[in-house]
């Protein structure tokens, strides 16, 4: 039974602040734990003006507090900015308040522009150049959240407090094989982020799968995939929604990043070239856009072809009611709410 679940990046709409772009996290999250879905997770960034997710951990646990069944996690940490002992406290933390119900997805992208990476990273390396540590992190944030490290560890000894019976589900999320590879080696679970519009994604799942090796985290190897979707009652509503998703991509592809999710009405109205237009046109294979019926047909395709039973839902949808009624109308499409019982 293919299961969904939900990432959000709490864009700001136009015509609307980080305020309201919160708040309607926040609805999109209590509508998607009563109607079945699996999991939601919220996105990491820096210095990006039109999203309103900067502390990802924080939100886990106000949308945490305010649903009943549904995971909640990161989509996610950007470890490299960290320290993985202080990530390791943050969430054992958030899986003492809400057992059984925490994710902790992290990733190796800096989640925003350089000189924010530059600020968060500020006196932790000597040169900006370091060797990729990220392996070691991961290596590291497992041990914590086990009370696992080895007894010739730096820091042996060490408990990430508080020390609880049950630990968040660790994602490692990727675009390409090589986190792919590093999850398959750890042990950990694997994301791939096919929303954002990258080919060979059905290689790196496959890649995991292939080489995982059981560890402290999982026995078995597990998967999902995240793709952008937007559904309604017509095929026609669903495309004009999407536009609003086209144009903010495309200005960030020519590194003209929006203030703001664009309205489906600039969208439409915006004055494409016929590069822009056809640029468009290709990455519409990465998109799921249709009527239940036709996401449905699509949808269980593409989990065929990543050969996982579950996918996060990204809908960057400028009108929050449409939102929650495009991920209504796929929960009823696969009798979401029905599987939970």
């Amino acid at each position: 039974m293919l299961k969904l679940g939900v990432l959000d990046q709490s864009h700001i709409n136009e015509g609307y602040d980080a305020s309201n772009a919160l708040a309607n996290t926040l609805k999109l999250a209590q509508a998607a734990d009563e109607l079945g879905y699996s999991r939601f997770w919220m996105s990491e960034h820096h210095a990006s003006p039109s999203l309103a997710h900067s502390s990802p951990e924080i939100m886990i646990s106000h949308v945490a507090s305010q649903t009943k069944r549904i995971r909640v996690g990161s989509g996610g940490i950007m470890l490299p900015h960290y320290s993985a002992y202080k990530v390791a406290e943050n969430f054992r933390l958030l899986e003492a308040l809400y057992p059984n119900r925490i994710d902790l997805g992290v990733g190796r992208a800096p989640g925003g522009m350089p000189l924010a990476t530059r600020a968060l990273q500020e006196g932790k390396f000597p040169s900006m150049h370091s060797a990729d540590r990220y392996p070691q992190q991961i290596v590291d944030l497992i041990g914590y959240l086990n009370d696992a490290t080895p007894s010739d560890h730096r820091f042996a000894g060490l408990i990430a407090e508080p020390s609880i019976s049950t630990i968040p589900e660790l994602w490692l999320l990727g675009s390409s094989g090589g986190t792919a590879e590093l999850a398959a080696m750890t042990g950990a679970s694997y994301a791939f982020a096919q929303f954002f519009g990258t080919a060979g994604g059905e290689d790196a799942v496959t890649h995991y799968k292939e080489n995982f090796q059981p560890s402290v985290m999982a026995s078995v190897p597990k998967s999902l995939a995240a793709i952008t979707v937007s559904c309604a009652e017509t095929e026609e509503e669903a495309e004009y929604h999407m536009r609003s998703n086209d144009l903010y991509f495309l200005m960030l592809r020519e590194n003209r990043p929006m203030p703001y999710l664009p309205s489906a009405k600039t969208a439409a109205e915006y004055p494409y070239t016929p590069a822009e237009k056809k640029h468009i046109e290709d990455t519409r294979r990465f998109r799921v856009v249709g009527t239940p019926d036709q996401v449905r047909e699509k949808l269980l395709q593409f989990a065929a072809d990543y050969q996982t039973d579950e996918l996060l839902i990204v809908s960057a949808i400028h009108d929050n009611e449409a939102r929650i009624r495009s991920y209504r109308l796929l929960a009823e499409g696969f009798d979401l709410g029905q599987n939970q019982q």
